[in-house]
């Protein structure tokens, strides 16, 4: 499968809605029931972009989204901002082609450049094949919580993975290099 990856844009939220209308529907990788409209995507939107989080889309030859990722605050207490969480979706006919691990590695990438230290996944439903994704680009498995959530009639996991980005925990961050931070200390 051809694609390129790029920044997503306002153009995309249509898609994006989409995509992820069809995880809440029919995946357990976001643990939402109802799913959102394109309002509140773009909101959503528009909070990570504003903050300096990285959001990039998979484009396929026709133009068309095959998926997108991006990156945000795990947790918001200024001690957490040097970790991001990822997250990624994709349409179904992208799924299982190389356009996952694609735009993560590149979110990895971004990530770095922007001086995070760490990601972690948190991965609704233990999905093996995004387990398997995130551990074949170094993301290590730091545990399993049980029972999480209930959708589609059943009890699911949360797999929890990390990767060490740049220097990791080696050296002590520089807050020069963390743009658009609400946070401060």
């Amino acid at each position: 499968m051809t694609f390129r990856l790029r920044d997503a844009t306002p153009a995309d939220l249509a898609a994006v809605t989409d995509i992820y209308r069809d995880s809440v529907v029919n995946g357990t990788a976001s643990y939402e029931i109802v799913p959102p409209d394109e309002a509140e995507m773009a909101t959503r939107f528009q909070s990570i972009r504003d903050k300096g989080y990285p959001y990039i889309a998979a484009e396929a030859e026709d133009g068309s989204l095959l998926g997108y990722a991006y990156a945000s605050a795990f947790r918001t207490r200024p001690a957490y901002r040097w970790m991001v969480e990822d997250s990624i979706y994709l349409s179904p006919d992208a799924r299982g082609k190389g356009v996952g691990k694609a735009l993560l590695k590149e979110l990895v990438v971004r990530c770095e450049a922007l001086g995070f230290r760490q990601m972690v996944a948190v991965i609704g439903g233990a999905s093996p094949a995004s387990v398997a994704v995130h551990k074949s680009l170094g993301f290590e498995l730091t545990g399993t919580m049980k029972g999480t959530g209930f959708k589609h009639g059943k009890w699911l996991d949360t797999a929890l993975m990390q990767i060490a980005l740049g220097e990791g925990t080696t050296t002590a961050p520089d807050a020069r290099t963390y743009p658009g931070s609400l946070f401060s200390e």
